[in-house]
Parts: C-alpha cells; structure tokens; sequence
C-alpha cells in the first residue's frame, strides 16, 4: 500500500505535469491563465509554478502591454525555459554515431554526426558518443549541466531497455556505463531500429497510426512493430529483428549464430557480393545506393530483387500483427520504388487478400536522424522532461 506521502508526491507530479503540457501547447501564459487552462486551484497553482522556476524548468518573461501606452507594469508571463530539461538522444550504429538533443518544449535543437572507425570496439564507440555530444554541445552553446537523461539506441537485441546509471548490463556497459559516468544522468537504451519505429510513429511517417510495422534496411536489416499505440518489446526483448528470420536453413552462417538469415541475403554487404559475382565493383553501401541512383547496368536489379526478399517476409509479418501501415526506412528506402514497389507487390500477393491490398507501404520521413530521435521519445514516452524528475 501506498504511504500518504507517496500518493501525494505522485499527485503533485500529476499537476506539473499538466502545467507544463499547457505551456508547450500554448506558450508563454499568465498564472490566471494556467489556472483556468489545467483547472487547478489557484494556491495548487502558484505553489507549483513556484516550485518549476526554482528547478529552472520555467521562467517569468515579461508580458508586452496590450496598449502601447497603457500604464502599469505589464504582468508577467509564464513560459518553458528552452535551456533546461534538456534530453540527448543517441544512435550508435556498425559506422557511425548520430545524435539529437531536444529541449523542454519537445523541440530538437541540434544534430550531430560522427564516423566510427572501422572495427571499432564497444569502449571507443562510447569515446565517439562523448566526445560528438561534448563537440555539439560546444558548437551550438548548449548548457549540458541541464541534461535529465540520455536515450541511446544500439544494434542487436535489448532486453532491458531502462538502464540506470551504475547498474547497466555488462553487455551494453561499454557505451551507457560511460555516457552515465561522463554526464551525471540516466541513460535508457533500446535497440536502434525500434526506436526509429518509434521516432516514425512520433513524429514521421505513421504519427497518426496506431499499429505500424518498420523496417530500416541498411548495413543490416532491423525493425520496430507498433500496436495499439506502444512499442512492442517482447519477452526478450527482439521483438522486430525481422533481419534475423532464416530463408534458408542450411544458408550462410549469420553472425547470430543462425543460418540464411534474411540479412544474410540483403543486408549491404550480401549486396555487394552478389554485385561483385557480375562484374560490378563498388565498394560500401553509400556507393551500392549511389549506383542505383544513376542507374548503374545490373545494380537496379539486385537491389529490386532483394526488396522483393524484404517483401515476402514483410507479408507474413503483415499477417500475424495486422498494421495499418508499413514504413521503410535506411539507405535503401530512399531508392523510392525501386524498393517500394517489390514490396508492396509481394505484400498485396502473399498476405490476406482483405488485408494485404489495404495496407499502405510508405518511405520513412525522419532520416537519417531516426533512431537518434526515438531514443529522445523512448525518454518522453517514460515520464516528463521536467528537470528534476529525470535524474537517477
């Protein structure tokens, strides 16, 4: 049972947290405003917009007056301070690390990039994610002292996905261990491609949609399933590795420690091979992607009959959780209907025909940014940015 302290404690979070919701929606307001707007009593009120000016997550700006030449001091106005409640946002991929920052007011305001050398181990991933959120932080004159949490997104399975400072598991240690010793705040991790789903289902390209299906096709191939508005997981956490699903059981070794994996057979060094068997020579994916964009003899082809691969297994995904909509994203995605199109085909042929053709196959829109912004939902989607209720 609760302790009365507790309770209280939540309800007072529960008034901050619509106080705050009204100013992002509305903007800088008066006190009488937010008292009307989020019904609260007018002591309720005060007490807690006193209370949020102490923690710097809001600050009295002053009002103009509503006549030039009135008299009187204009009263003053409550509004979200867009330097504190600060959230990171973090991807950390096979070639390089990305990242966002957000303010209190849910608004990204600077990107990053940063090459991570090839065969670079998990400890000098974690230098390039220091030193890229230290070198963005300097060069936009961002205030890191007023950073709640860090969101990260890490390819391949995770299975806690809420990660406090000093009890990260051994097998993510490497990068959230540092990240939470170097900046003082909890970092919460979750597979890359799931949180590009969940950036898309924000913010992008299924915002409006309760159940999606992503899939980022890149280096690998990875995904993310929305149902019913909430991310799914599963029990072990890989729920959406669809690049994991074998085609071939007595295919090539994965490094998964399965055979014939469907990212055995597109992810983009599979792709290159298959280029190189026919006389095409490029050398990484921006090049293999690069050549389909101009067209190259042999390239369009590869490319489109592994779509088609992406498709029938996207089919029987589409059969078992039923989505409204199917959102691509990575490189390969922004080949348009090279891509699209063999995927659409397969899904309209091989799921439910009462399914398959009502289903739309859409581009993802966030970018490359993608999963760097998920990271920042997955903070949102957990509690409030409000300073002070962020930190371990």
């Amino acid at each position: 049972m609760d302790k009365p302290a507790d309770a209280l404690q939540r309800l007072r979070r529960v008034h901050e947290d619509a106080a705050v919701a009204v100013l992002r929606s509305a903007g800088a307001l008066s006190r009488a405003e937010l008292t009307q707007r989020t019904g609260l009593s007018r002591t309720t009120l005060f007490s807690i917009i006193s209370e949020l000016i102490e923690r710097d997550a809001v600050v009295e700006v002053e009002a103009l007056p509503a006549e030039p030449r009135g008299r009187g001091r204009p009263a003053a106005l409550i509004a979200l301070n867009p330097s504190a409640g600060l959230l990171i946002g973090l991807d950390v991929g096979r070639r390089r690390v990305r990242l966002a920052i957000a303010n209190v007011a849910h608004e990204i305001i600077a990107t990053g990039m940063a090459d991570i050398p090839a065969g670079a181990d998990a400890p000098a991933q974690a230098e390039a994610a220091v030193r890229l959120v230290r070198r963005v932080g300097e060069e936009h004159g961002i205030r890191l002292g007023a950073l709640e949490a860090i969101g990260l997104g890490l390819v391949g399975i995770v299975d806690d996905p809420s990660l406090p400072a000093g009890t990260v598991p051994a097998r993510h240690a490497p990068v959230a261990r540092r990240l939470a010793e170097e900046f003082g705040v909890r970092v919460a991790v979750d597979n890359n491609a799931r949180l590009a789903a969940l950036a898309e289902s924000t913010w992008g390209a299924a915002r409006s949609v309760g159940d999606l299906v992503y899939v980022r096709w890149s280096v690998g191939v990875g995904g993310g399933f929305v149902v019913g508005g909430r991310l799914l997981r599963g029990a072990h956490g890989a729920a959406g590795e669809i690049g994991h699903v074998s085609l071939d059981p007595e295919g090539p070794p994965c490094h998964c420690g399965g055979r014939g994996c469907l990212e055995r057979r597109i992810g983009s060094q599979a792709l290159l091979e298959v280029c190189a068997a026919r006389g095409i020579a490029l050398t990484g994916l921006d090049a293999l992607v690069a050549a389909a964009q101009d067209r190259v003899p042999g390239v369009c082809e590869v490319i489109s009959a592994a779509a088609a691969d992406l498709g029938r297994i996207l089919a029987d995904t589409v059969v078992q959780l039923d989505p409204e909509r199917v959102v691509v994203g990575g490189e390969f995605a922004s080949l348009g209907s090279l891509v699209l199109d063999p995927i659409r085909q397969a899904i309209d042929g091989l799921a439910l025909p009462k399914i398959g053709r009502r289903i739309g196959v859409t581009p993802a829109d966030l970018g490359v940014n993608a999963s760097a912004m998920g990271a920042i939902a997955l903070l949102l989607n957990e509690e409030p940015a409000i300073p002070g209720h962020l930190r371990p």
